[in-house]
């Protein structure tokens, strides 16, 4: 039996401020195995990245728990948080992310030597990371000298250099026309599926949905199959 790597609870996500009281996320059930990748579609708006948020730890929930690797985030201080996250996710949004001043290769290298692991160690996994996304011959670029393509390339393999057990993509190829989405994001389902991890991919693309092993949809802030 696969081991259970993302699991959420009755989540629930209410904002409130002023005036302003907004259920977003109600009775929220999630369970992802290893190796195991799912898309969460939705109407924009409907709280798809707010889910993503609080799976990968960014936010807490209001009601509800969330573990990654049997670990519930609300056990752990702010300081935990960020070391489990860099140990076990890895994070691709629809902007890139990368540092401008920093070449792709250190770019790709920094989740490493945050955990402070020697420069030329890191930078040897990020040589390997980008070459399978194929920018082997592109490690010194910057992101300015990058195509958005490729820009979106390395942002994929910054977020598996580290191995992750889980990929928490958020409209990975919303910048990228229809040719260059469908490569990038078959390049990281393939990457995720070879190393095991699992992946939770939040679209409005059905599209690309459909190439994910599972797809859940998000309503009025319920999720359902």
């Amino acid at each position: 039996m696969a081991q259970t790597i993302l699991r959420a609870q009755g989540v629930g996500k209410r904002f409130t401020e002023g005036s302003l009281d907004v259920q977003v996320l109600e009775g929220v059930d999630l369970t992802l195995s290893a190796g195991e990748s799912l898309a969460i579609v939705g109407a924009s708006g409907s709280g798809k990245s707010t889910l993503l948020h609080l799976l990968g730890g960014l936010d807490a929930p209001t009601v509800g728990s969330i573990q990654l690797m049997e670990r519930d985030w609300a056990g752990m201080d702010a300081a935990a948080q960020g070391a489990w996250r860099n140990e076990h996710l890895g994070f691709v949004y629809q902007f890139h992310h990368l540092l401008p001043e920093f070449s792709a290769l250190d770019n790709v290298a920094m989740p490493l030597l945050i955990r402070r692991m020697p420069q030329a160690q890191a930078h040897e996994h990020a040589r390997e990371a980008l070459a399978s996304v194929g920018l082997a011959q592109r490690v010194e670029h910057r992101p300015a000298e990058l195509s958005g393509g490729e820009r979106q390339r390395v942002a994929v393999a910054r977020a598996l250099v580290t191995r992750p057990a889980c990929l928490l993509a958020d409209e990975p190829t919303g910048n990228l026309d229809r040719t260059t989405a469908d490569l990038v994001f078959d390049l990281m389902l393939d990457i995720a599926r070879s190393r095991g991890a699992a992946c939770i991919l939040v679209t409005h693309d059905e599209g690309l949905a459909r190439r994910c092993q599972r797809t859940l949809r998000l309503d009025r802030g319920r999720l359902a199959g």
